[in-house]
């Protein structure tokens, strides 16, 4: 079944060449972020990791560090998309699972903030899902 064809200005705008790079650095963007920020100061970085339970602390602030610098290069870059998105896909999907876990809290405020970016990170898995289907169609 066909869609109907968007407005003129979707259709501009969808058309414009920076769109697709906008919008995947859009995706991107916070990872590039978090990177570049632990890589700044990596004793907080590994203060993160130990927060959440994650043995040894340095070497996953080092894994979180490279996805989160890696993934975003190559999904920006053009150049082996599918990877990058994946690296961002699996990791996030981590992250919910370790960061997130709304199951095994009690109700209340906070219960209701992890539900949600648990599945906010869902969101996001899909994006990167979605960027690796249409770089593996040339789009």
């Amino acid at each position: 079944m066909s869609q109907p064809a968007p407005p003129r200005p979707v259709a501009a705008l969808l058309g414009w060449r920076g769109t697709g790079f906008l919008a995947r650095l859009a995706l991107c963007g916070a990872y590039l972020l978090g990177g570049l920020t632990k890589l700044a100061d990596f004793p907080a970085a590994v203060a993160e990791q130990a927060h959440m339970g994650l043995a040894p602390p340095a070497l996953f602030a080092a894994l979180t560090i490279a996805v989160e610098l890696i993934g975003p290069v190559l999904v920006l870059s053009g150049r082996l998309v599918w990877l990058g998105a994946g690296m961002l896909g699996v990791f996030t999907a981590l992250a919910a699972l370790v960061a997130n876990r709304f199951w095994a809290m009690p109700p209340g405020a906070e219960r209701f903030a992890a539900t949600n970016a648990f599945f906010e990170h869902g969101g996001l898995v899909g994006g990167f899902v979605l960027v690796a289907l249409l770089a593996g169609r040339g789009d």
